[in-house]
């Protein structure tokens, strides 16, 4: 959906997945709009993450957006939740992002301005903000710290003209709702229990990122952005 909604505005973007097949596919259908390059790679291992760095190096001496937006999730109910479930989220989820920013710092600076600094968008989660439902213990906690990661990171990058925020989106259709959203009743409950009465569109999120990146953005550091309809509201 960001993807989507950068390459429609004329940015030049390249994504990445663990699975190249998807990552070559989608990179295809969006260069049917605009400008879009796969480079698939594995962003939760060093060396995945070093050859994406390297591959993107190659292209590119300036980078003015850094969407972090790759994710994990683990659900068990407490008592049984394994050890693992906290190592691949929290690997995933908060070391990558930090990892992949501090790898990128260079082309970030090189255009960056005290009028148009550099973007780093961090994807967190309401699930960060409020106590969430089911039992994702990892996975909340990750959110959580990726919301203050980006406050301590803006914070030190500022006298570099980076600017660093967090957006905490809600119920959107993604691969790691699809189970929920399939079914009619749940699906329901969660339209009927969000104060837009609505999940989501691309729009929401793609106009936020898109807003953040903006000259309109240039002034906003240290911040996250709920995209929920107001449901973080409803249990803080």
């Amino acid at each position: 959906m960001i993807a989507e909604g950068l390459v429609t505005n004329g940015v030049r973007t390249y994504i990445t997945a663990r699975k190249a097949d998807a990552c070559d596919a989608t990179a295809q259908r969006l260069s049917e709009i605009g400008e879009c390059i796969s480079i698939p790679a594995d962003m939760s291992t060093a060396d995945g993450l070093a050859a994406f760095v390297a591959a993107f190096r190659e292209r590119e001496d300036e980078l003015h957006i850094l969407c972090n937006n790759a994710g994990a999730a683990w659900g068990a109910p407490i008592g049984e939740f394994p050890e693992i479930g906290f190592d691949k989220v929290l690997d995933i989820n908060v070391k990558a992002p930090f990892m992949l920013t501090q790898a990128l710092l260079e082309p970030l600076s090189a255009a960056a301005t005290v009028e148009d600094p550099g973007r780093v968008i961090m994807t967190g989660s309401i699930d960060g903000i409020r106590v969430p439902v089911g039992d994702n213990f990892s996975y909340s906690a990750s959110k959580a710290g990726i919301h203050m990661l980006a406050r301590h990171m803006a914070k030190f990058l500022a006298d570099r003209n980076i600017t660093v925020n967090s957006i905490a989106p809600g119920p959107f259709e993604s691969k790691m709702m699809a189970y929920m959203l399939e079914d009619d009743k749940i699906r329901a409950n969660i339209e009927g229990t969000n104060p837009r009465g609505r999940i989501g569109s691309p729009e929401d999120v793609a106009g936020t990122v898109i807003w953040l990146s903006s000259r309109a953005g240039a002034y906003i550091n240290g911040a996250t952005v709920p995209i929920d309809g107001g449901i973080a509201m409803l249990n803080v």
